[in-house]
């Protein structure tokens, strides 16, 4: 897709690529390490085509905590809204997102929304398919429809450097069968769950993707219903509330765009019935996120009065 350099949205990029220097790469993941802190570039897509960009926009990198939003549509779709929220709850948490704190204390002892690791590892377990390679062709195939790029895939590099440091997600994982959120065998729930996050866009990808949920699942090209309108209301509401990490309601105050977050440093936002937008920025703040994205972000909606707030 042709994709027009904005001078508008390069002069906000440069004046938010400052920023990147008060914020590190997510090295505690080593192939995340890689990245160069210094990168930032944007993508957005309109409903009636036309696409503005900024930066090295065709540079990829990997979903991580973004896939959760695309997970949960997932299953939402193969299970029902009851059943997929009687194992996840639908309430933001000021704790990290990788904490185990509120499962120790929530009784029942289900993780408190799908945004989080727990959450996010719960849903992933209720992926349909009888294997890892099924459930995860089950997951790129609706990725594919709603980017419209088929050669979309999985980063082993990426993948195999998480599953080897990803112990904490496993004690998550087995505290949680413990008390009968998940089924399964955890391992093989840990390589689904790092390849969903090692899959590899751009920024281009993470509008069209945005796009899609901005306009209530339907493909604004095509016209196809790619998700559920309920479904893209769901995901839109927990971009709302949970999408960025414990720093949810500030960027709503700052920012106001339903947006989801990866320690990547990809932000994917959907603006209702108008846009989407994806960013990359590896740099990240304290919490997690794209310390100068979201200050991209915030210039962003500061000028255009995008907040839906």
């Amino acid at each position: 897709m042709y994709c027009e350099t904005s001078t508008e949205l390069e002069e906000l990029v440069e004046r938010a690529r400052p920023y990147t220097s008060d914020g590190k790469v997510a090295d505690y993941i080593p192939a995340l390490g890689k990245a160069d802190p210094k990168d930032l570039s944007i993508a957005i897509h309109h409903l009636d085509g036309k696409c503005l960009s900024a930066g090295d926009v065709e540079k990829t990198f990997t979903l991580q905590s973004i896939s959760k939003i695309l997970t949960l549509a997932l299953v939402i779709m193969d299970h029902g809204v009851e059943y997929v929220f009687s194992k996840v709850g639908m309430e933001p948490t000021g704790d990290p997102f990788n904490s185990i704190a509120k499962l120790e204390e929530s009784v029942p002892s289900r993780p408190l929304n799908p945004m989080i690791n727990a959450g996010a590892l719960a849903v992933t377990n209720m992926i349909h398919g009888s294997t890892v390679h099924e459930r995860l062709g089950r997951l790129l195939a609706l990725i594919h429809d709603m980017t419209e790029n088929s050669s979309i895939r999985y980063s082993e590099e990426v993948a195999t450097s998480e599953y080897k440091t990803a112990d904490l997600n496993r004690a998550l994982c087995y505290f949680m069968k413990q008390h009968d959120v998940i089924t399964g065998d955890v391992e093989e729930l840990m390589d689904l769950y790092t390849k969903q996050c090692a899959i590899e866009v751009n920024c281009h990808d993470l509008a069209r993707i945005g796009l899609v949920i901005a306009n209530n699942g339907k493909d604004p090209q095509s016209g196809r219903i790619i998700l559920p309108k309920q479904i893209a209301r769901i995901v839109k509401t927990f971009m709302s509330t949970c999408g960025m990490y414990n720093a949810s309601g500030e960027f709503a105050i700052k920012v106001g765009i339903p947006s989801k977050s990866g320690v990547s440093g990809g932000i994917i936002s959907a603006f209702p019935n108008k846009f989407g937008v994806g960013i990359y920025g590896p740099s990240l703040d304290d919490i997690g996120n794209s310390i100068a994205g979201i200050k991209l972000l915030e210039m962003l909606s500061a000028r255009y009065e995008l907040s839906i707030f």
